[in-house]
């Protein structure tokens, strides 16, 4: 703890709420209640289980499975013995897996019941994992969680912890077609909530102990992981859901009395849209945060006549430790135009609009969103240059997406300056899709683009030229790409063309071939 009493790193976070709020419960999953104390001990346990294995400060660990509380154990135990967690996102396919677990060099691996024959089907791929260790049980010849948990002592491993050392890295999609590690310290997550007067944060940027939180959006993401440890650090009580489904999340609304949560706008709409959702006592419900995608304007008034809580847009990405932006419930207000903004900067978060050499605009001038603040990410594992091009010396951060600043400060997202789609909260990047794509024996070259799509957001279109004389239809290339990529990746429609629109230099017009999907549209993000 620092000498005013406020954690000097997250590991200190959970010793404080052990000591201020012991009794008091810390998670709930699947009717297994865990209090701040226990909780304490757990992870002390699961720090000690880690030590054991011979692990490091610095070394990473590797999380394939749902959430769990289990996870939070694990995030937070590898925290207190200085070790990294590198949570993998489930919905991958099996190599992109298997990369990830390499890349950060994991010589331990916890897996969920539901990925056990999926790791075995790669096991022979990751030369780095010396200990594979099941959360749940299901593989006698692989190490039980709780068994290797418990064999460890409960005392307090004492490791030091610096604010800048890193505390999670999550993986996003890449530019090039590989995901970059994130590295985000414990100074990056405290920044977030430890900036600014205290007494001056707007109500909904309040928390209680009262509070109830969900946390639904999966753990591999900033959303999950980010959100949960928010929770912890408060000392609300996290309601974990072991993934989203719209028919449970109403269900615990009932049950466990929910005061906040994070949703992406997918997300809500199969919630809203349940039967059921009129009939469902929201009353405890106080905000509902929302972001990683626009909403539909017809959406978000639907959602605001049925959950009857204040919302409040989010605009943020891994790399800055999620939200820096928000937009608050006193500004959704239909007819408003500060409706179709993103919100305006949180304390202590500086932005600004720059043009392709780095110089700031003016006041409506459309260029990419720049951020500065202490929530930026240390930088990308391993990669040094992708590092430099995102994160520039004097530590403004360039988020990739173009927008514009009213004389208000509010943001307007308007674009992106990559090539990314985001199709129901996951950001796709087309290189991914393409060499997936391209590994096909007949296809001379593709391209992928994102089309707008009212379910999702966007839906992800392959524009494929075959090689001469050979012919596929859509549904070929669709499975095709389903061996090698995530299912969310994989093309929803395929077209065909005698050759790729170029300019002289050879690169692809992705914007000639988005522009006619996107005709009419204020905005060429969904």
């Amino acid at each position: 703890m620092s000498a005013t009493g406020v954690p000097a790193n997250l590991a200190d976070m959970v010793r404080a709420q052990a000591k201020n709020r012991g009794n008091a419960l810390a998670y709930e999953f699947e009717g297994r209640q865990t209090t701040f104390a226990e909780f304490d001990i757990k992870t002390n346990r699961v720090a000690n289980a880690l030590i054991a294995l011979g692990l490091r400060k610095g070394d990473r660990i590797a999380y394939l499975g749902k959430n769990s509380d289990i996870y939070f154990e694990l995030l937070m135990g590898a925290m207190k013995a200085g070790v990294v967690m590198a949570p993998v996102n489930w919905r991958l396919a099996g190599p992109e897996v298997a990369f990830i677990v390499e890349d950060c060099k994991a010589p331990v691996l916890f897996v969920g019941p539901e990925f056990i024959t999926q790791v075995k089907n790669i096991k022979s791929v990751l030369p780095s994992v010396n200990h594979i260790i099941t959360t749940e049980g299901g593989e006698p010849e692989w190490q039980d969680f709780t068994a290797w948990r418990d064999a460890a002592s409960g005392d307090d491993p004492k490791v030091t912890i610096e604010p800048r050392d890193v505390a999670i890295q999550l993986y996003t999609s890449g530019t090039t077609g590989k995901p970059k590690g994130a590295m985000l310290s414990h100074a990056n997550f405290l920044n977030l909530v430890q900036t600014g007067n205290p007494d001056e944060k707007p109500e909904w940027n309040k928390w209680s102990t009262d509070d109830v939180s969900l946390v639904a959006m999966p753990i591999f993401h900033i959303g999950g992981s980010g959100w949960g440890v928010m929770g912890l650090y408060h000392g609300a009580k996290g309601v974990i859901a072991r993934e989203f489904d719209p028919t449970r999340v109403l269900d615990f609304f009932e049950q466990s009395g929910i005061t906040k949560l994070f949703m992406v706008p997918a997300a809500m709409q199969f919630v809203v849209r349940q039967p059921r959702a009129r009939q469902v006592d929201f009353s405890r419900l106080k905000y509902m945060l929302y972001g990683a995608s626009p909403i539909p304007a017809a959406l978000l008034k639907e959602c605001i006549e049925v959950f009857k809580c204040g919302f409040v847009q989010m605009y943020g990405m891994t790399e800055t430790t999620g939200t820096i932006v928000a937009l608050p419930p006193e500004d959704h207000i239909e007819g408003l135009d500060r409706m179709r903004s993103a919100g305006k900067a949180l304390p202590g978060i500086e932005l600004a609009i720059i043009d392709a050499n780095g110089n700031p605009l003016p006041v409506g001038e459309v260029g990419e969103i720049a951020t500065r603040s202490g929530s930026n990410m240390v930088g990308y594992w391993n990669l040094p240059e992708a590092t430099a091009k995102t994160l520039q010396s004097d530590g403004w951060l360039r988020t990739g997406d173009a927008g514009y600043m009213d004389k208000d400060g509010y943001l307007y997202i308007h674009d992106r300056i990559k090539d990314m789609i985001i199709s129901g909260g996951e950001n796709i990047y087309p290189a991914e899709v393409e060499s997936a794509l391209c590994d096909h024996p007949d296809v001379a070259e593709a391209a992928v683009i994102g089309i707008p799509d009212d379910k999702w957001g966007e839906a992800v279109k392959a524009i494929v030229v075959m090689k001469p004389g050979k012919s596929a239809d859509a549904t070929d290339i669709i499975n095709f790409t389903r061996t090698r990529i995530a299912g969310y990746k994989t093309p929803k429609s395929v077209d065909f063309m005698e050759a790729l629109p170029r300019n002289p230099s050879g690169k692809i017009l992705r914007r000639n071939l988005r522009d006619p999907y996107w005709a009419g549209k204020d905005r060429q993000v969904n």
